[in-house]
């Protein structure tokens, strides 16, 4: 199996994929009530912690966090507190499953599973779009009243984006042979 994390302070998506690809889990962890940066540990101690008692995972994933400022985007406090908590999050899924993350860039991951973000268009967008064109016997996504998809949709998808190209990878490493 694997477990695919799109991990963030404020919502965390997960994937489970077994070993045909086949979606076990698609879900999220809501960290935003969380107060402190602790409580936000704790609380994915305590789920990471379900996961090891419901599912036998293989292999972990994660889409590596931003690691350039980029003017107009996020600022370099956030950044440096996703790093933070990632590698948090990274060493709890190593202590509690005895599994070392691999981990992969978002563009990469897109482009794995064959999506392809056209310049000057936001990349969520994209991907919600392919999860809506390829995905929608599964993946239902909730609209809120202004008939946006409520924001945890984009880390489930992203979450599965990372899963799916972590599974392809491993089948072409096993096609070919390569450890």
């Amino acid at each position: 199996m694997i477990c695919g994390l799109d991990i963030s302070t404020s919502i965390t998506g997960i994937t489970i994929l077994n070993n045909n690809g086949v979606v076990l889990m698609n879900d999220y962890w809501d960290l935003r009530k969380c107060k402190t940066f602790y409580d936000k540990i704790s609380f994915a101690r305590e789920k990471i912690k379900e996961l090891k008692a419901e599912y036998k995972i293989e292999q972990f994933l994660i889409e590596q966090s931003l690691q350039a400022f980029r003017p107009g985007f996020s600022s370099a406090k956030t950044i440096l507190t996703l790093a933070k908590f990632n590698g948090t999050v990274s060493w709890l899924v190593y202590d509690i499953f005895g599994l070392e993350p691999e981990y992969i860039g978002a563009t990469t991951a897109r482009k794995t599973c064959g999506i392809t973000v056209p310049r000057g268009t936001k990349a969520k967008k994209v991907v919600m779009q392919y999860m809506h064109d390829n995905h929608s016997s599964w993946f239902k996504i909730i609209l809120t009243p202004k008939g946006n998809p409520k924001p945890y949709f984009f880390d489930m998808a992203d979450s599965y984006v990372v899963a799916y190209a972590g599974f392809l990878n491993a089948r072409r490493r096993e096609t070919f042979n390569i450890s």
